[in-house]
């Protein structure tokens, strides 16, 4: 039977310096179990695992770029060359500084971690101006395909959460075969414009404000602006317990200067909205995505228990992953970047379903 894990700060305990940090599978014998009525089969989670508890999660490794597809990519790598590859993809309005703490973590555990700047962020930028700055989903889904592809990774482990969930997600449902498995912070993502025709009850349009405020030629406007002020009034709403400061903010920060950062993000919430039209030669990715398909590769999704961003219920959801499949709620105040809230959570979770 899949259960539902409830895994809180108090699941982990830090033994100093390199010392062995225990979480999730061997210890949760004092966490709290939930049953779930959800997908077929589980994960077999009976390994204890250790992760060692890096020196100094501040500094990230040095930017590599690299030309992927219709991008130059700017990535970070850490862990051994020939380690099983982990793929760590973020969000809106964030950047890889959210796996800051989970990078280090999994390259002592062994994995070849790849933490790229989404198109539109950071030193990512377009080979050829020519190319549409479009921000629809199946386009970061290509873009994560044609970087395995650049750096010749046949296979990988997906895992990200907000845009980087929902990539994580088309990925394994339209090349399962690169895929050994997924972590999806808040689940099934995958949408459609068609779907997005469909009016929400009040209080669920209401959370997505910035899409209709995106929408009008004045919120591309202040958006512009006003990108900083509006990147952190959206980061204390999707989390509200996290006491980021100043510092951490501003690093994740200077992604958004980018010079495509406003037109990926703008067409991103109009294009779902139907109001713009997308890159036509994504056009029979689209359509295959409009159908909802199932997620069939090894998957745990995560939600934290203070998630303030819109998100499905895990029970909307469990049935579209149809192979081995586990939800862990991850407690202790944990709003929407869950990877930067609760890093040792989001690394249990990869290492987890790269055993499955």
């Amino acid at each position: 039977m899949k259960v539902t894990l409830m895994i809180t700060k108090q699941s982990t305990r830090t033994f100093g310096r390199r010392r062995f940090l225990e979480i999730a599978v061997g210890s949760l014998a004092s966490t709290q179990l939930v049953d779930s009525t959800a997908a077929n089969a589980g994960l077999i989670l009976d390994r204890r695992a250790e992760l060692v508890q890096p020196e100094s999660a501040e500094a990230l490794p040095p930017l590599k770029q690299i030309d992927a597809g219709v991008l130059s990519v700017g990535y970070i790598e850490a862990g051994p060359a020939d380690g099983p590859a982990a793929i760590l993809l973020h969000g809106w309005p964030y950047d890889i500084h959210s796996f800051g703490e989970v990078t280090p973590r999994l390259a002592l555990a062994g994995f070849r971690v790849i933490v790229p700047f989404a198109r539109g962020y950071g030193p990512t930028s377009f080979l050829s101006n020519e190319t549409p700055r479009t921000g629809q989903p199946s386009a970061l889904a290509v873009d994560t395909i044609a970087l395995m592809d650049a750096l010749r990774i046949k296979r990988a482990t997906i895992a990200g959460f907000d845009w980087g969930a929902r990539t994580a997600d088309i990925v394994a449902t339209l090349w399962p075969d690169r895929v050994k498995g997924i972590v999806s912070v808040s689940g099934y993502l995958i949408g459609s414009q068609e779907a997005g025709k469909s009016p929400l009850p009040p209080k669920a349009e209401l959370q997505w404000w910035y899409q209709y405020y995106f929408a009008t030629e004045r919120g591309r406007e202040g958006y512009y602006k006003y990108r900083r002020e509006f990147a952190e009034l959206i980061w204390r709403l999707a989390s509200p317990q996290w006491k980021f400061d100043d510092a951490t903010f501003a690093r994740s920060a200077a992604a958004f200067d980018n010079a495509d950062h406003v037109d990926i993000v703008i067409h991103n919430y109009r294009w779902r909205l139907g109001l713009v039209q997308g890159d036509p030669s994504l056009d029979q990715l689209e359509a295959k995505l409009a159908s909802a398909p199932q997620v069939n590769v090894p998957a745990i999704t995560l939600e934290g228990d203070d998630n303030g961003a819109p998100h499905p219920d895990p029970s909307a959801y469990a049935k579209k992953f149809s192979g081995k499949y586990l939800h862990r709620l991850v407690g202790g105040g944990i709003g929407h970047n869950l990877p930067q809230e609760a890093p040792a959570a989001f690394a249990q979770a990869v290492i987890d379903v790269s055993k499955a």
